[in-house]
């Protein structure tokens, strides 16, 4: 069904209801309207990682991991999965009579925001710091997620398989505690070259069908209510068709925060006047008052009403539909095909810090393998947060102990410490495992600690929050249980190999696990198969092949202020100090090298498109990633200190084996944005480097690569 075929219907179906009953089908929770034969429909679901929420589905590993990555392709199949298992559970959830929350359609993923500073408990949410990888990942996955009903693929035409959003629109990540009064305070070009981009690659490329609003006011404007955002820049510029829903309970923050209205009937009013369609949250129940009070008209209520309407066409699942996704059965959720797709993506996104030799580990060597860590044996670091519940979970020393077992290798497992807390027993001493930590490192060849965070600790306003309840981090340090257990590892291992497996959704220092450990590991919050993903890594039997989607710093004062919004030191585009582990920047146990490049410029697409040679100089096969950075070098308003990214492609080789790939540089990677948020081709010169990292000076060194350097003039 095409969008004019379904908004036809829509309007169609409207027109016969009440304005009651069209103001309560913009609640999230939109009611049956049983004279019409329409059930109840609630549009709240989660699936940043697979379907969330709902029960038992695959789990994928954390954004942030699928961002490490840098894999288009791998992002599509994920969000198809993804739909695919959404739709299994739908058809089962609505037979049974069952449309209650988290059972719909729709699904408020991905998060695009851009993860600017590394405090933002919520950025493992995200695709990373970059505009360019968070733009291609999201498209991807929306693509991978929707289908293609209004373009010109192979499902052009159908069925919407579900419905994705784009959120939190706009400039958006942090602080936690602040977001329901924050006014953002964005300049036009950082809004336009930094801000902006992943939604309006998701809005005009991927066709996204809707996009969820956030909690904070941009510039003074309340997002979920901003004529600037929604109306001029989202449905205008854009030309957005779908619909638009608030965060929840964003729009009482209009009168009980933000203090922009006096009640919930102006704050009603406002929210729908700008296009605001769902709200989520009880605020438009609120809209008949309004409406009564000539706040409201029912012409903005029956738009918003025909907008929601066009959707469940769209997905095809209003009561005179029927679609190919009907007979999806309810077994095609954690199939054995999509358990292996997660333990991939967990491959994939394992990130190779640091490596002096002692990685991969000769199991048929070893005698004895200590695991230690809090991290080591818990569900809670593999999830992340908007999680489902995986049907099976592996753990890392679950899957050390399975190469173990098979290989006739002793392991010993100690926690050392818990998470945050100073001991693990109520009538202890602190640091009641240390000693335990102490015994596994002197009787163990080889020590594998897994330290880091969770969701606890990292995330949401109302999750822990380093134990005051903003979600957000105040330091890059581990909290200190861990980092007792760090120090007294190191003592104690002496000169055994010592692998740190770092699992967190954000930036960590890594200071004094890089001077004292042999081998860091990267391994994010890695999804249902990420004890396995990681044995295989850590045995050899895959290269890991991750990059960093985030700048590692050495010291929180490099950056502003949390509450600054400017991008100026931030992200490794503006910063001024050298990385401790810089953003694109990962290793391999392989060499792919990239050794010839030839460029093409169209004059008429602008576009340049690479042919690179790349060569695996590695007596093993690897995968790696191949990373095109630019500099425009004749453009004086243009503010950016750095080169940015424009171009990727994951390749993979067998030990000495050479190869081609292709990569086309889109217009936009050309453009400077000058101070009024515009954006033109001002250089007619412009540098890039093509490799597997940045060009900085740390990721050379830490590499031993470095890459190619092409200057074309255009």
């Amino acid at each position: 069904m095409t969008r004019e075929e379904a908004r036809n219907k829509a309007r169609e179906i409207v027109s016969k209801m009440t304005i009651e009953e069209k103001a309560s089908q913009l609640r999230y929770d939109a009611p049956a309207v049983e004279r019409l034969g329409i059930p109840a429909y609630n549009w709240w679901n989660e699936g940043i990682h697979g379907v969330a929420r709902a029960g038992t589905a695959t789990l994928f590993p954390q954004a942030i991991g699928l961002a490490a990555t840098f894999d288009e392709d791998l992002l599509k199949e994920i969000g198809n999965v993804t739909a695919t298992e959404a739709r299994a559970k739908y058809n089962a959830f609505s037979g049974e009579g069952d449309r209650t929350i988290y059972k719909g359609l729709t699904f408020w993923a991905p998060n695009v925001n851009i993860f600017r500073d590394p405090r933002w408990g919520r950025g493992h949410e995200t695709y990373g710091e970059d505009p360019f990888l968070t733009s291609r990942l999201g498209v991807s996955f929306v693509e991978g997620m929707q289908g293609d009903p209004e373009g010109d693929g192979p499902t052009a035409g159908r069925t919407m398989k579900v419905a994705a959003c784009a959120k939190h629109f706009a400039v958006h990540s942090g602080p936690e505690a602040l977001r329901h009064g924050f006014d953002a305070k964005v300049s036009q070009k950082d809004l336009r070259e930094t801000y902006l981009p992943a939604f309006k690659a998701l809005v005009t490329e991927a066709k996204v069908e809707a996009v969820m609003g956030a909690y904070n006011r941009v510039n003074g404007e309340v997002c979920c209510g901003s004529k600037t955002l929604i109306e001029d820049i989202l449905r205008g510029e854009w030309k957005f068709e779908g619909h638009y829903v608030s965060d929840c309970w964003a729009i009482r923050d209009f009168h009980e925060h933000h203090k922009v209205t006096a009640n919930a009937e102006e704050s009603a009013a406002l929210a729908i006047g700008h296009g605001c369609d769902v709200n989520c949250g009880n605020t438009y129940l609120h809209l008949l008052r309004a409406y009564q009070e000539g706040l409201v008209s029912e012409e903005q209520i029956t738009t918003a009403a025909e907008r929601l309407f066009t959707t469940r066409y769209l997905l095809g699942i209003m009561p005179d539909q029927h679609s190919e996704f009907d007979s999806i059965p309810y077994t095609e959720t954690t199939s054995v095909k999509h358990i292996r797709l997660s333990e991939h993506a967990a491959e994939e996104g394992v990130v190779l810090l640091k490596n002096d030799g002692v990685l991969p580990v000769d199991i048929c060597k070893t005698g004895t393998i200590g695991i230690i860590g809090p991290n080591a044996d818990s569900r809670d670091s593999l999830t992340g947060n908007y999680h489902g519940t995986a049907s099976h979970y592996v753990t890392v020393a679950e899957g050390i102990r399975k190469f173990a077992a098979i290989n006739n290798v002793r392991v010993l497992y100690s926690a050392g410490s818990e998470i945050y807390e100073k001991k693990s027993e109520a009538l202890a001493e602190d640091y009641d495992r240390l000693s335990e930590a102490e015994a596994v490192c002197r009787n163990s060849d080889v020590i594998v600690l897994a330290l880091g965070l969770n969701e606890s600790l990292e995330g949401e306003e109302m999750d822990t929050g380093n134990h005051v309840g903003s979600g957000d981090k105040t330091d890059l340090m581990l909290p200190e249980s861990q980092r007792r257990l760090m120090e007294t590892v190191a003592e104690a291992a002496g000169n055994k190999p010592v692998i740190l497996v770092l699992m967190a959704g954000s930036d960590i220092d890594l200071g004094y696990a890089g001077e004292h450990f042999g081998a860091i590991l990267d391994a994010w919050y890695p999804g249902e198969q990420g004890g396995t993903a990681i044995a295989k890594i850590l045995f050899g039997e895959v290269s890991p092949s991750g990059k960093l989607p985030v700048t590692f710093y050495n010291s929180l004062d490099e950056l502003p202020e949390f509450t600054d919004y400017s991008m100026e030191g931030r992200t490794y585009r503006f910063m001024k100090h050298h990385a401790q582990y810089p953003f694109g920047f990962g290793l391999t146990y392989g060499d792919i090298r990239v050794e010839t490049v030839a460029a093409g410029f169209d004059a008429m697409s602008k576009q340049v498109t690479m042919d690179i040679g790349v060569r695996n100089r590695a007596d093993r096969g690897t995968a790696d990633v191949v990373e095109i950075y630019v500099k425009a070098l004749e453009a004086p308003d243009d503010e950016r200190l750095n080169w940015s990214l424009c171009g990727i492609k994951r390749v993979e080789l067998d030990a000495g084996e050479s190869g081609q790939i292709q990569i086309v540089i889109d217009e936009r990677a050309l453009e400077s944005v000058n101070d009024a948020g515009e954006f033109a081709i001002e250089s007619h010169c412009f540098r890039f480097y093509i490799g597997t990292s940045q060009p900085d000076e740390v990721s050379v060194m830490l590499s031993g690569k470095k890459p190619v350097e092409l200057e074309i003039t255009i």
